[in-house]
């Protein structure tokens, strides 16, 4: 045993000094590393969650067809959603003890509050739980689930390592975009969503390690199920200059679908509010099975039906029908909190809702409508757009979805006079903002606070320190003060008691002409500073938390070391610290 030590005093001295380093914003090769490392366990992860439901469902559907709920007998599509939400009542009940830890909320929910850190239990309750709900068939998608596990992936990962906050903020971001790329076979639309939902900012310091994040993810993926769009569609043209009218009706149509959609989910979310989350999910599960014995398109991903009407297959009727019976079980389904995602329910609606719009255009009025299966694509990316308010994630999802680079100048227009409709004339904000303010949480980031959270403490403290008791005597002087430190922290026991400028220290020595045996480090004179202790691995938003909190003087950087002895690293001034980054 005896040899090993040296090399795990060597590791562990290693991983500090690599704590330290990714500490500043602007350490992109460990970061980049870090990225690629939480990538490639992403893909591994969502193989293993899209494998897990696409094996069940084939098992179980008619034909061994992974959405061909439509095949099943009436009483076995109200059946399945109840079964599924008693299954997923009673695992929560039993593992989440009633509480509801899951999902893209939650993983903004903890960057928000927690600095990013998700837990393990959220990890199993997301990946059980999802696969349940879409295996039973309810009215819900696959994504916001996948952005939670690789979110999880990429915080679990930075905390068994140990590292500052501010890295396992950018994991987060990196897990999410790589969860979006394997789970959609999208890595650019999974860059732009983490940067435009998950951490809210654009920056090329997370840009990079985001982008190689979702490149390895994807890699993954399309290793394992190959590199074919989710959408199989043929040859579509261009809508012409005069169909520009028709994607403005388009935009306005689905703005205020999704405004209706939003709105319902508020209030599912409010008139529940008070009952358990067991009895919730039993609403969703019968809601989603009742809607679902006359409108089976409702249940599960709604692909199969996306494609239908992108090439025609859906009357007018049946379009209507599927429209609205899917806003209904989804808004029922979100606002009840079951463990599945609404992105693929809102590029289903948008479908239906712009494959509608084509149909009636193309059929009804002989208006110049190039291709309803173009109108249909152009709706997902709207409604995507509006509901999130993420334009360029939709617009790029829908375009990496499709392949077809005929829908992204129309796409843009819709997009924009749908947002603008939901935003701006019915005042809705974006539904994972909405959901996070029924839960009584603020969503809202200050520039300043997202430009700290961007760096670890250990980029700005001072390292030049000596860590002594208080009560020294002239042989601990000789020996440690070879030089003039520009701190002293004062310890009682291994904790921080003060600081004091080592050059009072040093002056008091070389003025005193008595060789009193113990200096009273509390007592000589000097500006003893009041103190208060911060993680090594948190952000300087939580400094600037601390000293608001707290009323210190200065902050002394701290962490266990191997001996389990609480260890300070550095020291941060706040007057240094507001001169630098607030004024």
């Amino acid at each position: 045993m005896k040899p090993r030590l040296p090399l795990r005093d060597k590791l562990i001295d290693s991983l500090d000094e690599l704590r330290l380093q990714v500490a500043k914003p602007d350490a992109l090769i460990q970061h980049s590393v870090m990225a690629l490392i939480t990538g490639l366990c992403t893909g591994i992860v969502i193989v293993a969650f899209l494998w897990v439901i696409d094996s069940a469902l084939s098992y179980w559907l008619p034909d061994n067809q992974a959405e061909n709920f439509e095949a099943l007998h009436p009483m076995a599509r109200i059946i399945a959603p109840i079964a599924g939400s008693l299954i997923l009542a009673l695992f929560f009940l039993w593992v989440a003890k009633g509480e509801n830890v899951v999902g893209v909320v939650y993983v903004k929910e903890r960057l928000r509050y927690h600095e990013g850190y998700l837990k393990v239990r959220s990890f199993i309750l997301q990946f059980v739980g999802a696969s349940i709900a879409l295996i039973s068939g309810q009215s819900m998608g696959r994504e916001g689930p996948a952005i939670h596990l690789g979110s999880a992936v990429g915080s679990l990962f930075g905390q068994s390592m140990g590292l500052p906050n501010n890295t396992i903020r950018t994991l987060v971001a990196c897990g999410s975009a790589a969860a979006i790329g394997a789970a959609f076979n999208t890595p650019l639309a999974g860059v732009i969503f983490a940067m435009e939902i998950i951490i809210v900012e654009y920056t090329v310091v997370s840009f990079i390690p985001i982008i190689i994040a979702a490149v390895a993810a994807t890699g993954v993926a399309r290793w394992v199920f190959g590199n074919e769009p989710i959408l199989s569609i043929g040859s579509i043209s261009s809508v012409s200059l005069a169909e520009i009218p028709f994607l403005i009706l388009l935009g306005l149509l689905l703005g205020f679908a999704s405004t209706v959609f939003t709105v319902l989910i508020k209030q599912v979310s409010k008139v529940t509010a008070n009952l358990t989350l067991s009895v919730r999910f039993l609403i969703a599960g019968a809601c989603t099975g009742v809607i679902a014995v006359a409108v089976p398109q409702i249940m599960g991903l709604g692909y199969d039906t996306v494609n239908a009407a992108i090439v025609g297959q859906l009357s007018i009727a049946l379009l209507s029908a599927v429209l609205l019976a899917k806003i209904v079980a989804t808004a029922v389904s979100v606002g009840c909190g079951l463990p599945a995602g609404l992105i693929s329910p809102s590029l289903v609606i948008g479908a239906v809702g712009g494959s509608l719009i084509g149909v009636v255009l193309d059929q009804s009025f002989s208006l110049p409508a190039q291709s309803a299966g173009l109108y249909t694509l152009i709706g997902m990316s709207a409604m995507m757009g509006a509901c999130l308010q993420a334009p360029l994630a939709a617009l790029t999802a829908v375009f990496e979805i499709t392949a077809n680079p005929n829908v992204i100048w129309p796409s843009m227009l819709a997009i924009v006079v749908a947002q603008l409709v939901s935003r701006q004339l019915f005042k809705q904000p974006p539904v994972f903002n909405l959901l996070l303010e029924a839960r009584g949480l603020d969503f809202n980031e200050d520039p300043i606070t997202q430009a700290l959270q961007r760096i670890g403490v250990a980029k700005v403290m001072s390292q030049d320190i000596i860590c002594v008791s208080q009560e020294l005597d002239r042989q601990t002087i000789t020996n440690r003060f070879q030089r003039v430190p520009q701190w002293v922290v004062i310890e009682e026991d291994y904790e921080p008691k003060s600081v004091l400028r080592g050059v009072d220290l040093i002056n008091y020595i070389e003025a005193k002409e008595d060789n009193e045996e113990t200096i009273d480090l509390m007592e000589i004179p000097g500006k003893r500073l009041q103190v208060a202790c911060i993680d090594l691995r948190a952000t300087l938003a939580k400094a600037r938390e601390t000293f608001q909190d707290e009323n210190a003087e200065a902050i002394c950087v701290v962490h266990w070391n191997r001996r389990s002895q609480r260890h300070c690293y550095g020291v941060i001034v706040r007057d240094t610290f507001e001169d630098l980054y607030i004024r």
